[in-house]
């Protein structure tokens, strides 16, 4: 992490006013697994708690079997829409755990795969897109130069950090972060944290 660090202070002087300001890196990952991209699901487009709470109730449903393609697959509808699962997400959960369970996603096999290959592998899943599979790349199976050019809060932080008058486009975050690579994925976690945002999958 101390070459990130110098990387960034060195080559941006913004991005090393931006990291004295938020201290130290302090990322919390995630497993890269099912687990992991069944929440992620969950937590689209919803507060932390609300997320949280139905998260904690599916969790409590599947039981002993854990969180596994299987467990989500056997457990009906009704049951499903009672913990709180919206019926777009029902299916989005769905589609992953058939998906999961036909061996059609290997999660065991991400890590092998490059960036790419990764986000071309999760977005085949209903309901995942280019920005949630960029956030599996950061937060579970830690890749270092990750830029997630249309996310909000990037793109909200480079126009505070450098003064723009409007807020960027994401050719625009693109130029900026040149500089930052091979990090940016640390860079990222930074422009998050000097919002006061959430850096977290």
């Amino acid at each position: 992490m101390r070459r990130a660090l110098h990387h960034l202070r060195t080559s941006d002087p913004v991005m090393g006013r931006i990291i004295e300001q938020v201290g130290p890196y302090q990322i919390e990952y995630r497993e890269p697994g099912f687990d992991t991209m069944v929440r992620s699901i969950i937590y689209q487009q919803l507060s932390g708690k609300a997320a949280a709470t139905i998260y904690r109730r599916l969790a409590e449903a599947v039981g002993g079997a854990g969180m596994c393609p299987q467990a989500v697959l056997n457990m009906r509808t009704t049951r499903l829409r009672k913990l709180g699962v919206s019926p777009q997400k029902l299916k989005y959960l769905r589609h992953l755990s058939e998906l999961s369970h036909q061996g059609e996603l290997d999660f065991a096999s991400l890590d092998r795969m490059s960036d790419a290959d990764v986000i071309e592998s999760l977005t085949r899943v209903k309901g995942v897109g280019v920005w949630t599979a960029q956030m599996f790349l950061i937060f579970a199976l830690r890749r270092p130069d990750v830029l997630p050019l249309a996310d909000l809060g990037i793109q909200n932080a480079v126009q505070r950090a450098y003064g723009l008058e409007n807020r960027p486009s994401p050719k625009e975050v693109e130029a900026h972060g040149a500089c930052w690579r091979p990090w940016a994925s640390v860079a990222s976690w930074y422009l998050w944290r000097s919002l006061d945002g959430p850096a977290a999958l």
